[in-house]
């Protein structure tokens, strides 16, 4: 309910603290999207070639989350790049417009994840659909690990709660963290059955979450829901291109 638009049964409610366990399976909503963006690249590949199959797949992504963590991105790119302070960022953040460097930050992210996918079934070959799917469900689940880091480590930003534009997690257990990263490592284990060398993405990764931590930290003393958004999406990048650069070595 609170990471896809996925119907859920209506005797299903909402609470802060359902919102707080469900962090355990945000990686695990990754193999949902990843195995669904999959299944669509393969039935689209069936009647079209490999371009469309890819695009198709980015479709069905978006729809799934409702470009849940795309809206963060978006958000977070106009809030910091047209804000000086915490108050103004917070501020631009939360206004419901896109700006000049949201729609700037939205193009060239679906133009890298749209090479970068292509690419690398180029390569890899249309037909190896195992190996497909592993990539699939990998970068998804491993990006909303990257993510949810931030909430591990660091505080929510925003002082009161009607500042909020987004439900977010606020608090967790060791039941979160070790859930979280068994989902969000699980895929990535299966895939490097594949090929070893895959791991090494987790070194990008890290820097990634460090980077923006320390980031976000430092301009509004800690994180936001558009932060974890946008923190997701540009792992889903980094990643990717992780993936294609590690290819060539293969």
């Amino acid at each position: 309910m609170f990471y896809t638009r996925i119907p859920c049964p209506k005797n299903i409610d909402h609470s802060p603290e359902y919102i707080n366990k469900a962090t355990r399976y945000f990686p695990l909503i990754g193999w949902v999207v990843g195995a669904i963006s999959f299944a669509v690249f393969g039935l689209s590949s069936l009647l079209f070639d490999i371009n469309i199959s890819v695009l198709f797949s980015l479709i069905a992504g978006v729809l799934v989350t409702g470009a849940f963590h795309e809206d963060g991105l978006a958000d977070v790119f106009d809030g910091f790049g047209g804000g000086w302070t915490k108050a103004k960022i917070l501020e631009i953040m939360k206004d419901s417009r896109v700006g000049a460097y949201g729609v700037i930050a939205l193009i060239f992210l679906f133009a890298l994840k749209y090479l970068a996918l292509n690419n690398l079934f180029v390569k890899i070959g249309i037909k190896d659909y195992l190996l497909i799917a592993s990539i699939f469900i990998s970068y998804h689940s491993l990006s909303r690990l990257t993510a949810i880091n931030i909430v591990f480590t660091s505080q929510y930003s925003r002082e009161d709660e009607s500042s909020k534009a987004k439900p977010i997690a606020k608090a967790h257990s060791p039941r979160e963290i070790i859930g979280a990263y068994f989902f969000g490592l699980l895929p990535l284990i299966v895939l490097c059955l594949f090929q070893w060398q895959f791991c090494l993405v987790i070194l990008s990764l890290f820097l990634l979450y460090f980077y923006s931590k320390r980031y976000f930290n430092k301009w509004i003393d800690g994180y936001t829901g558009d932060c974890l958004g946008a923190v997701e999406q540009m792992a889903e990048c980094i990643c990717l291109l992780t993936f294609v650069g590690l290819w060539k070595f293969m």
